[in-house]
């Protein structure tokens, strides 16, 4: 508050002593200066709660708002966040997604990528285990098979029993095509000529004499061509 504002907050008697250089003058200024860092927060407020745009410091206590502090394993503020800031900052943009699909395979795998920015979790069902589940760890995200572990146990259904596994990095080679055997070579010696000697070609009938079209000379069409057609 400005101290013009506080100013007219205050008593005629006390507003006509609050002039320049005077001691009430010079309290009015120590609250202005008192209440602007206060008004600065308040003028823009709702960025505490954006999930990016609030300060470094308040993104584990969002996390934590939004039911993901299960992400968060240290409680103590002092202590080091195990996530980088910018997926701390995604789960909670994510939260109210994650909180409506909790307890179902697409709200597990998508708080897991959120969470290790690794894409390709696999999640099994086995028939013969009834209410069992299976999470296979793409290889990207072994490193963090303690998050992980924290995540699935938070996501799965109460009366869910789960099992955390790494999957192969690499699938083993397809055999390959068997191949089919060479084919032997043919005979190189040429077959025996044909005494009989071909048929003489025929011979063609002579050429039809030169038609003349006015000033142009067509000549005739070859024997085995179709007659053009009449323009």
């Amino acid at each position: 508050m400005r101290r013009t504002a506080i100013e007219r907050l205050l008593p005629a008697a006390y507003q006509r002593a609050a002039g320049p250089g005077s001691v009430l003058g010079a309290l009015l200024d120590v609250m202005e200066a008192l209440h602007a860092p206060d008004e600065a927060v308040l003028a823009d407020v709702d960025a505490l709660f954006g999930p990016y745009r609030t300060p470094d410091g308040f993104v584990a206590y969002l996390t934590r708002w939004v039911a993901m502090d299960h992400v968060v394993a240290a409680p103590r503020t002092d202590a080091p966040l195990p996530l980088p800031l910018g997926r701390l900052r995604d789960l909670v943009a994510h939260g109210a997604l994650l909180a409506r699909w909790r307890g179902t395979p697409y709200g597990m795998r998508t708080a897991l990528e959120l969470a290790t920015g690794v894409t390709g979790f696999v999640l099994d069902e086995p028939a013969d285990r009834p209410f069992h589940l299976v999470v296979r760890v793409p290889p990207a995200a072994v490193d963090r098979l303690a998050l992980v572990a924290r995540i699935v146990e938070a996501e799965k259904p109460a009366a869910v029993t789960v099992e955390v596994v790494t999957a192969d990095a690499d699938p083993p080679p397809d055999p390959p095509p068997p191949t089919e055997p060479t084919p032997l070579p043919a005979d190189p010696t040429p077959p025996p000529a044909d005494p009989t000697p071909p048929p003489a070609e025929p011979v063609p009938p002579p050429a039809e004499p030169v038609r003349a079209v006015g000033r142009a000379h067509v000549p005739a069409p070859p024997p085995h061509h179709p007659p053009e057609e009449p323009s």
